[in-house]
C-alpha cells in the first residue's frame, strides 16, 4: 500500500482535488457577504484605524496590532471582490501547509498520497471547511508552522524563527513553538523569533490613536473567558467542563494541568535526540496541542495547524498516524454524520473537545513513552538496544508471515 500511494497519481486525481478545493470556495463567496466572520472582523478592526477609530473597540478584535496592517488591503478591496479572494486565499494557505508537511517527511509532491491525503482533508475533516467558511486568520499559523518545521530539519534555525516571528506578529497562536528553539538552545533564532512580533507590535502600535488597547481590552477580555457567544464555540477543557457544570476554578486548574503536562512530553521527547524530522513535528505539534488545552479561546480550526503535520507522516513506521487512536480521534470531526444531542451548532464545542483532548494524549504518549511499535489495539514498547531481535506480523498475498529482522551491523 504504501509503494501505491508513493506512485504518481493521475491527472483525474489532481483534477478531482482542484474541483473540490475550487467549488468549496466559490461556495462560501456565494453564500458569504464578506469573506467570512472571522475575516470581516479584522477588515472591520482595519477600517476603524483608517478612520482614525481604536482597531480594539470591537472586543472580538483578538489580534495583535500588525493584524491591523495586514488587514488594510482587505479594508480598500470591493466587497464583491473579497468576498471570494478570501475563501481561494485560506484555501491556498492550506494547500502550502499540506505540502510544507509533505516535503518535511520526504514525500513526492506529485504522488498518489499527496492528492488523496489533501482530498481526504478537504472532504473528511470538518475543520477544514470551517476555516475557509469563517476566513479565519489561522490559516497563517498553518501554513507557516509546516514552513517553519521544514526549513529547521534543514537546519535553518535563523529563517525558522522569522517565519514564526512573522506569523505571531499577525495572530500569536504560534507562540508556544517558540520553545523549540529554547530546547535546542538556538538563542539567535530564539530572539528572532521574539524580536520580530515585538518590533512589529510597537511599530504599529504607535500608529493606532489607542497604542495599549490589546493590554488594556483584549487582554482582560481574554483572560475574563471572553462573553456568553463565544464561549459556546470554545473547545479547550476550561470551557468544556465549566458548562457541563464544573466550577471553573477547578476546570481552569485541570487545564492548565494537561498543558503542564504536555509541554513536559514535549520536553521529553525533544531530549530522546532520535529521528530529525520525527523529533521535530511531534515536538512542534505536542507544544501547540498543549496551548490549545488551556488557551481562551481555542477552536476547532484550531486544528489545521497541527494535524496535516501528523497526516502527512503516516506512512513513516512509528508515527503517531499509525496508532489507531488517531483515527478514533478524528471520528468526531467527520462531516455530515449526526452526534445524538449535539446537532446544535453551540454545542459542537463537545465534540470538538474529545478530538483535541483525544490527540493530545495519543501524541503525549508517542512523545513521553520509549520507542513504540503502533499494532493491534495500542502501542508495545520496544528497547531495540536489549533485545537481539524484533517480531513483527505482516500480510502478504492474504498469508500470516512472521518477519524477523536482527539489530546491528548485517554482513
Amino acid at each position: 500500500m504504501r509503494r501505491w500511494l508513493l506512485c504518481p497519481a493521475s491527472w483525474q486525481a489532481w483534477a478531482v482535488l482542484g474541483v473540490v478545493l475550487l467549488a468549496g470556495s466559490v461556495r462560501v463567496g456565494l453564500a458569504v457577504p464578506d469573506g467570512g466572520m472571522d475575516n470581516a472582523i479584522v477588515v472591520r478592526a482595519a477600517e476603524s484605524w483608517l478612520h482614525g477609530r481604536s482597531p480594539y473597540a470591537d472586543r472580538h478584535f483578538l489580534y495583535l496590532p500588525g493584524a491591523v496592517l495586514a488587514a488594510v488591503p482587505g479594508a480598500l478591496l470591493p466587497t464583491a471582490v473579497v468576498r471570494f479572494l478570501v475563501p481561494v486565499a485560506v484555501t491556498a494557505g492550506l494547500v502550502v501547509g499540506w505540502v510544507c508537511a509533505l516535503r518535511i517527511h520526504g514525500i513526492a509532491l506529485g504522488s498518489r498520497f499527496a492528492a488523496y491525503g489533501l482530498l481526504g482533508l478537504a472532504l473528511g475533516f470538518a475543520p477544514f471547511g470551517h476555516l475557509v467558511a469563517l476566513g479565519n486568520w489561522t490559516v497563517a499559523s498553518a501554513a507557516v508552522l509546516p514552513l517553519a518545521l521544514l526549513l529547521l530539519c534543514r537546519g535553518r534555525w535563523v529563517a525558522a524563527g522569522l517565519a514564526i516571528g512573522a506569523a505571531v506578529a499577525v495572530k500569536p497562536l504560534l507562540a508556544p513553538v517558540v520553545l523549540l528553539f529554547l530546547f535546542g538552545r538556538r538563542w539567535r533564532a530564539l530572539a528572532v523569533a521574539v524580536g520580530v512580533p515585538v518590533a512589529v507590535s510597537v511599530a504599529v502600535a504607535l500608529l493606532l490613536p489607542d497604542p495599549g488597547g490589546f493590554f488594556t481590552r483584549t487582554l482582560p477580555f481574554l483572560l475574563r473567558g471572553q462573553d456568553s457567544f463565544v464561549r459556546l464555540y470554545e473547545a479547550s477543557p476550561g470551557a468544556v467542563l465549566a458548562r457541563l457544570g464544573v466550577p471553573q476554578s477547578l476546570a481552569t486548574l485541570l487545564a492548565a494541568g494537561a498543558a503542564a503536562a504536555g509541554v513536559w512530553c514535549a520536553w521529553r521527547r525533544w531530549g530522546r535526540g532520535d529521528e530529525g524530522a520525527a523529533r521535530v513535528v511531534e515536538c512542534a505539534v505536542m507544544l501547540m496541542l498543549a496551548a490549545f488545552l488551556v488557551s481562551r479561546p481555542s477552536y476547532d480550526h484550531y486544528l489545521m495547524v497541527v494535524l496535516p503535520l501528523l497526516l502527512a507522516g503516516v506512512l513513516t513506521p512509528g508515527a503517531v498516524g499509525r496508532s489507531p487512536w488517531f483515527w478514533v480521534a478524528l471520528v468526531p470531526q467527520v462531516p455530515g454524520f449526526t452526534w445524538p444531542w449535539l446537532e446544535e451548532g453551540t454545542r459542537r464545542a463537545f465534540k470538538d473537545a474529545v478530538t483535541l483532548c483525544a490527540l493530545a494524549v495519543v501524541v503525549g504518549w508517542r512523545c513521553a513513552a520509549p520507542r513504540l511499535v503502533w499494532g493491534g489495539l495500542g502501542p508495545r514498547a520496544v528497547g531495540l538496544e536489549g533485545q537481539g531481535r524484533l517480531v513483527r506480523w505482516s500480510r502478504v498475498a492474504g498469508l500470516r508471515v512472521r518477519v524477523l529482522t536482527r539489530t546491528g551491523q548485517r554482513g
